[in-house]
């Protein structure tokens, strides 16, 4: 989801994707970190607790985003081809014509993750020991947050090298383009990089260029898969 990351694949239908062969071993010097389901946690289950609530089937807006992926609604919200309002309307069809109408307003409404402190500390180990990093977060302009929640999302920005924004950019996870404007940032090669995403479709992409790729599942796990890619200790 925006990040909150982008739901347009289906819950893992997939297996995750193999890394291509690595140049050389060329060795890790830039670590790319996806925004909402890594270092917040995930939407989904607010989707879920809202299709609870709803009566609506488990999933169901996991579905809506998992139609037509890179021309619905949502990817056309994080391009900003299209206003939240007029999203409101759009994903409200969307959803209507696979049975269940469900307000465009009401999934962003569902967006905001609660930061993981512990992928926060990580990733402040991995700036210490002098790795390059990125955010790349499929997100869409004029979201709308409290005060106290935007500074904090600010400060933890900050920290990285370059944030590279879908509703900024122009493309989004999981197009080619997206990926190729973070190592001209970073001005790194694919095979020098490991990115943490919670999508396999987000990772894919990566993994076909030749990136290391870490499929986040919970904070423990993917502070642990990464440490041992960096031979760095980040608990």
């Amino acid at each position: 989801m925006p990040d909150p990351d982008t739901p347009d694949a289906q819950p893992d239908a997939q297996p995750d994707a193999q890394p291509a062969a690595h140049g050389a071993g060329a060795p890790v010097t830039a670590v790319l970190w996806d925004f909402g389901g890594v270092i917040l946690s995930s939407p989904f289950e607010a989707f879920n607790r809202y299709e609870h609530d709803r009566d609506l089937p488990a999933d169901f807006i996991r579905g809506v985003n998992a139609t037509n992926p890179h021309t619905n609604a949502w990817a056309r919200l994080e391009r900003s081809d299209i206003s939240p309002a007029e999203f409101d309307a759009a994903f409200a069809a969307e959803s209507e014509a696979l049975g269940h109408r469900v307000p465009g307003a009401d999934v962003l409404a569902l967006l905001s993750g609660q930061v993981r402190p512990e992928m926060v500390r990580a990733l402040d180990r991995v700036i210490e020991s002098g790795y390059r990093t990125a955010c790349l977060t499929n997100n869409v302009s004029g979201e709308h947050a409290s005060a106290e929640r935007t500074e904090l999302i600010a400060s933890i920005m900050a920290r990285f090298d370059h944030v590279v924004e879908s509703s900024k950019v122009g493309c989004r996870k999981p197009e080619p383009r997206f990926y190729e404007i973070a190592c001209e940032l970073l001005g790194v090669s694919p095979h020098e990089c490991v990115f943490l995403d919670d999508l396999g479709i987000n990772l894919k992409p990566a993994a076909a260029m030749g990136m290391r790729t870490i499929k986040v599942l919970g904070a423990d796990q993917a502070i642990a898969e990464l440490s041992a890619v960096l031979s760095l200790d980040l608990t």
